[in-house]
């Protein structure tokens, strides 16, 4: 079986004669091509838009990562600062246990990687911490820092064993200036004029003249107390309490610690008083004594 196959214009004629099989292999071949031009292009198509929003996300991604580094390096500086700060902290803190260790007589041993001359080595810690992970340098000043505060606390207690004699034992005026104006014992009561037992010694001053702490100890008193005014009592351990009465301001409170010297009132004229004076008492064991051995 065949087909004609006629195409004709005004000005061409074209006539051809083809076999059905001829006929169908050529239409098929024709949407074959058609098909693959098609889908080539719809594929093409479809593979650049997905390139182009991968890469998109990748820019994206990159940028984030970018700033996310550039946080962390500013964080991390931030610590090497901090880091660098507490190694010259320790370093301050060896030079002052070497010096005390020293005056006290104390063999010393530097445990904080610091040399007991002062000699910093902030920069090459700091240096190394490019190297060496960071968190292990922290941990490392950690234990380094426990290690300084064990060696502080046993040095404190030498010291202490050295000079907890000398610095807790009763002794001199409660004053910087003033003079002794009235001794333990029986007296005549300024107030009433009747004979009184006066359980303390007093010494006068002029009004803000310093009081000070006969001897170390803790506050257990800083405040108003019938009859003493404004009174600041010591405890020194072993029994002894030392008591300062009638004075204008207090410069020390409850719970603190004392060295022996230290300023911790202004002398006054408050409670039971007839002028500016310190009354100054010992007790032992609860018990006020005659203070006057103390003061000399």
């Amino acid at each position: 079986m065949k087909f004609t196959i006629l195409i004709r214009s005004k000005r061409f004629r074209f006539a051809k004669q083809v076999g059905a099989r001829t006929l169908v292999s050529t239409a098929v071949l024709a949407s074959l091509l058609m098909l693959i031009s098609s889908r080539s292009t719809s594929s093409l198509d479809e593979t650049l838009a997905r390139i182009h929003v991968t890469k998109s996300g990748l820019e994206q991604e990159k940028a984030r990562a970018m700033d996310i580094a550039q946080q962390a390096k500013d964080e991390l500086s931030v610590l090497k600062r901090q880091l660098a700060s507490m190694e010259a902290k320790l370093r301050e803190v060896d030079v002052l246990s070497q010096h005390v260790a020293t005056q006290a007589g104390i063999e010393y041993t530097n445990v904080s990687g610091v040399s007991a001359q002062g000699t910093p080595h902030t920069e090459d810690t700091v240096a190394s911490f490019d190297a060496v992970p960071l968190v292990q340098s922290i941990l490392q000043l950690e234990e380094r820092l426990d290690q300084k505060v064990k060696q502080l606390t046993a040095l404190e207690s030498v010291m202490l064993g050295h000079h907890i004699q000398d610095i807790s034992e009763v002794a001199g005026k409660p004053i910087q200036t003033g003079w002794l104006s009235s001794y333990y014992g029986m007296r005549k009561d300024p107030f009433n004029g009747k004979p009184a037992m006066h359980k303390g010694i007093d010494f006068a001053g002029k009004d803000g003249d310093p009081v000070v702490a006969t001897a170390a100890g803790l506050v257990t008193w800083a405040g108003e107390r019938y009859g003493y005014g404004n009174l600041v009592e010591i405890d020194h351990g072993n029994g002894l309490v030392s008591r300062y009465g009638h004075n204008a301001d207090l410069n020390v409170a409850m719970g603190d610690v004392v060295t022996k010297g230290q300023v911790i009132a202004s002398m006054g004229s408050t409670g039971r008083s007839t002028g500016a004076h310190v009354h100054y008492e010992v007790l032992r064991q609860g018990k006020q004594i005659d203070p006057l051995p103390f003061v000399y």
